[in-house]
């Protein structure tokens, strides 16, 4: 198994069988619907934990599942009690539905409503982005509404990943027959003073997860939300196509990550060959290179924010640290741990933190962040222009 590999996510997930970098547990929580667990962005991850202690517990987590299983106890629920005891921050459990949603979701795909929410502090499940041609967006609900219940469940309160089980319908305390394209899910929905009830039908969704648009100067935008299946590619692919000599700006604000594999893919967009993070397993350090032939002369600008996490992260350390990129922007969020999924006896999957990542400077992101060139707030594309225009853009 390379090294490259090691960060795929399994699509049958054996106990200890393979590895995956988990960023912010955002993909996994959210695949159903697109949801963005605000609540774990918020959850900073201890700097000074070790990866030693955060291994520790695979066994416990296993043990705490069978016996609520033989007990007729939720294992999801035990075993999610026993990753919050042992301490490990970044890792969580989720459904066996919810993990090959995930596995989807990183495909390019899942199935839902595409909407994004976000639990605020009061509780509340609020809107922060709807897919276009979604059925969510058909029906007419918009950023900044409320989501009150999912087929009479009131999700006042709930985790993020508990209301997108409701709207998947693999919820325990849900009766729905099935979370396939073409069933329903009744939601709840409250804007302002208004409230209402609307019936939708689960579709296939496709995130188009890199977007290219050119600037009235020249420079080219490549966007990349997420590194899904195909994402490092169509990098590339978008600089091979920009005319030659013009900048590039290289979007990842917002992005939480996605496969390791796709941002290394990426790297290799913009640089020939050599080191792009190191990482360790249990102690045993391993590294990840791009590969040759990437292109190393056009002026590269890395745009981020404090939504940059994880997989996002690893790719601006390595433009930063190897003087090919000027990032601009604000402090990314400090995701660097690397997570392995176990299987669980119910078919539930823990993902749980065995080490972190360096750049190739050797600097450590997990609670740290990057700190971009220059800091910028809403101005930051422009200020990128600026910046191409002094690298001779």
């Amino acid at each position: 198994m390379s090294g490259r590999d090691l960060f795929c996510p399994p699509r049958r997930v054996r106990r200890g069988a393979a590895l995956t970098l988990v960023f912010a547990s955002v993909l996994v929580a959210g695949a159903a619907t697109g949801s963005l667990p605000g609540s774990d962005r918020e959850r900073r991850p201890d700097a000074g934990r070790t990866a030693a202690a955060a291994s520790s517990h695979p066994e416990e987590v296993a043990r705490a599942a069978e016996e609520a299983m033989e007990s007729g106890q939720s294992p999801v629920e035990a075993a999610q009690r026993a990753v919050s005891r042992s301490g490990d921050r970044w890792g969580a459990v989720y459904s066996k539905g919810e993990y090959e949603e995930f596995e989807d979701a990183l495909d390019g795909e899942y199935t839902g409503v595409g909407l994004w929410a976000r639990r605020e502090r009061d509780g509340r499940i609020q809107v922060i982005k709807v897919h276009s041609g979604s059925p969510a967006a058909a029906a007419g609900i918009r950023v900044g509404d409320r989501l009150r219940s999912v087929d009479g469940k009131n999700v006042d309160g709930r985790p993020v990943s508990e209301v997108v089980a409701l709207l998947r319908g693999d919820a325990e305390d849900t009766d729905a027959p099935d979370a396939t394209a073409g069933s329903t899910v009744r939601l709840g929905v409250e804007r302002g003073t208004r409230a209402w009830s609307l019936t939708l039908r689960r579709a296939r969704v496709s995130t188009d997860s890199v977007t290219v648009r050119r600037l009235p100067d020249g420079a080219t935008v490549i966007k990349v939300a997420a590194f899904t299946k195909g994402s490092g590619d169509a990098v590339r692919e978008a600089v091979r196509r920009a005319p030659e000599g013009d900048g590039v700006v290289l979007d990842l604000r917002g992005n939480s990550g996605g496969l390791v594999s796709e941002a290394v893919t990426a790297a290799s967009a913009f640089l020939d060959g050599g080191l792009v993070a190191t990482y360790d397993v249990d102690g045993e350090q391993q590294a990840l290179h791009a590969e040759p032939g990437g292109d190393t002369a056009r002026p590269l600008v890395t745009l981020v924010d404090g939504g940059t996490m994880s997989a996002a992260e690893l790719l601006t350390g390595a433009l930063q640290d190897r003087g090919r990129a000027v990032v601009v922007g604000s402090r990314t969020f400090g995701k660097g741990s690397v997570q392995m999924p176990s299987e669980l006896p119910d078919g539930s999957v823990a993902e749980l933190t065995v080490g972190h990542y360096r750049t190739p400077g050797g600097r450590g992101v997990d609670g740290q962040g990057i700190t971009p060139d220059l800091e910028a707030g809403q101005e930051a594309l422009s200020r990128a222009e600026t910046v191409l225009d002094g690298l001779g853009q």
